[in-house]
Parts: structure tokens; sequence; C-alpha cells
């Protein structure tokens, strides 16, 4: 069968590309595949999991010359809901589904090797698409930003199971943060990035901590006149769209167009400051401990942060969570765990990992 077998190009002109794998038979079992079905396979070959997904849009967002990303997840049994929003340079309208295709990239002449690999080749979104139950630009346009949504199916594209523990990070010679221990999940995916690119604002959190970060830093950035008299949202930059929003139902059916699906009861309690906003990921990284030099640890400050002393640290977790009674008990949620205190270069940082109860 020869590359010009006058069969295959009457089969492929009347059924398509995808009715046939091989464009040549070269013997002896080997065959050469027809460019669609070597795509599918590279495809399907380049995502392995959830996490691999996290990383690819990150480099994405990169490339796209993004200074801000904020990355909101959930999951509920097998789907997983992941939304990446970034400010980078956007995507036009008429191109929003072509760049799901094979080979679509705009980085012509700036392909880029990185620890993950090379990216540049077109192929990124495309074999993203090809692993997940869907996917899709959800908002953006030239200069205003993207975001991106994603749905997986665990019973088709598998993820870490831990993924609530947060990774340790330890300083290198030059004093250059990089993980060390920790689960391979999404988190760890997003720490690496995010002590890969300094530079950057990385945010992780629920569609609903991720709307109140929206919002509380669009509040600061905006100036008063985009925030009374903006009656045209979509001039504006695509994460900061929630902070112009007047009441509820704006704010929740402008959430939804960013692909941060909530309630607008959840709407209301954004608006009303109730819910305070994330920190970027690498302000709220534990820097693992140095060998201890003196058999009497203490709270001292050294070059990279305060550090608290084991005994300290647990007396203050448990004022924390008697504190957080009042909240359980007015809000009816409860605490999952215990509060994860980190401690950054000139903070520290409390989160209370919670569930609502019925």
């Amino acid at each position: 069968m020869s590359e010009h077998d006058p069969l295959i190009d009457f089969v492929t002109n009347v059924s398509g590309d995808g009715y046939l794998k091989v464009e040549e038979s070269l013997g002896d079992g080997y065959v050469r595949l027809r460019v669609p079905e070597a795509e599918r396979r590279q495809a399907k070959h380049d995502i392995r999991s959830v996490e691999d997904i996290v990383v690819e849009l990150l480099r994405n967002a990169r490339d796209a010359h993004a200074q801000r990303i904020f990355v909101a997840t959930t999951r509920e049994g097998s789907t997983r809901t992941l939304t990446m929003i970034d400010d980078g340079v956007g995507i036009p309208p008429a191109l929003q589904d072509t760049v799901f295709e094979p080979r679509v990239t705009s980085k012509l002449e700036t392909m880029v090797m990185d620890r993950w690999g090379v990216h540049g080749r077109g192929m990124a979104l495309y074999s993203v698409r090809s692993n997940v139950v869907s996917a899709r630009v959800a908002c953006s346009s030239p200069h205003k930003g993207a975001s991106i949504s994603v749905i997986t199916d665990s019973e088709r594209l598998t993820e870490r199971a831990d993924q609530s523990t947060w990774p340790t990070v330890e300083p290198d010679e030059s004093g250059r943060l990089h993980v060390g221990r920790g689960p391979h999940n999404i988190i760890r995916r997003l720490v690496e990035f995010a002590c890969e690119h300094p530079e950057l604002e990385i945010y992780l959190g629920t569609p609903t901590e991720i709307l109140a970060t929206l919002h509380s830093l669009g509040r600061m950035q905006l100036d008063i006149a985009d925030l009374m008299f903006c009656e045209d949202l979509e001039r504006l930059v695509v994460w900061q769209r929630p902070a112009a929003c007047s009441d509820a139902a704006e704010l929740t059916a402008i959430a939804d167009t960013i692909g941060l699906t909530v309630s607008e009861r959840t709407a209301h309690r954004v608006l009303a400051g109730e819910l305070a906003p994330l920190e970027p990921i690498l302000a709220t990284l534990a820097v693992a401990d140095e060998p201890e030099k003196s058999s009497a640890p203490d709270i001292y400050r050294d070059r990279r942060s305060l550090r608290l002393h084991h005994d300290d640290l647990v007396a203050f977790r448990a004022e924390l969570t008697r504190a957080f009674d009042v909240i359980a008990e007015r809000y009816y949620v409860s605490l999952r765990g215990e509060p994860r205190i980190t401690v950054g270069r000139d903070s520290v940082n409390v989160r209370f990992p919670i569930e609502k109860e019925d």
C-alpha cells in the first residue's frame, strides 16, 4: 500500500481522515501513521493526569505574558471542574475554538524550553481537550486576559488521591525556593510553578474564594469611575469584571461568564465583604526548618522568615480553633481538621479548611 494509493485517497475523501489510521504500510508490521492519528496519540501521551493539565494551562498563561493567574477548582464525585483566569494577552473571539485544534500556536518565533519540556508546538490545548470531558475558553478578548474552563472525570483521567496537602518548600544556596516534601497533587504543581516564576502572582482556591479575591483586588485597582459608571464590563480585563458589579444578581451572572459558578447568596456575601480574599501562593508557603544549631529553640527571625517554636504553634492553633467556633455557629460550617498556619517572610497566614453542615 503506497503513500498515494488511490484506494486510500478515495476512502479518505468519502469518510474523512478519522476512518483510516495508516498512511502507508512499510512491511514487517511497520506502518506510517496518518497525521491525525499521530496527533491523537501524542495528545493522549502528553496528558497523563489532571496535574498535567494544570501545568499546561499555567505555561499557556505564562507565555501569554500574564502577571496574575487565578486557579479555581472543585470536585464532586468523579467530576473535577478547573478554571484558570489570567491577565495575559487574551484570545480573539474568532479563534477561541480554533486554539484547541492541533498545531495552532501564537508562538511561531518564541518556542519555550522549560523544566516541563518544549512548549510552543501548538499541542497543549489540543492535548487537554483530547483527555477531558470538556475544555473551552469561557471568556477572553485581545489584551483583556482569558478564562479557560476544564471538566475532567477521574474515571477517565486520574489525579492524586490527596488533593489537600500542601508541600513544604526549601531555599537553595542562593535563597531561591524549591519544593521539598509533599504529594504530587494539583497544589504541588502550582507551588512548583510559583517557585519557578516568583514574578507571577498565582492564587488557588474554590470558585467562591477566587471570586472574593477578584472582587477585592479589582476594588483596590479600579478607580471610582470604573466602579460606579461602568456600563460595559467587557471593556475591563476579565479578572476585574466582578469588582464593577453593582448587585448580587449581576455578580452571579458575570462570575458565570468567566467560568465561576456561584449562588446568588454567595454573591451577596462577596459584595458584603464577608469572605476574605486569598493571598498569592508564595505568601502562604511553609518554609522547611533548617537544622537547629541551638538546643533551645525559640521565636526568632532569620534571613527567610519568622520561625515559631512548636509549643507556641500548638497553643496558637488551639486558640484559633476556639475562635472559629463563633463563625461555625453563625454560618453553619465546621472545621475539617486543624487550622493550617504558614509563616512567610513578613506575615503569618492562617487557613481554615471547612465543610458546610446540612
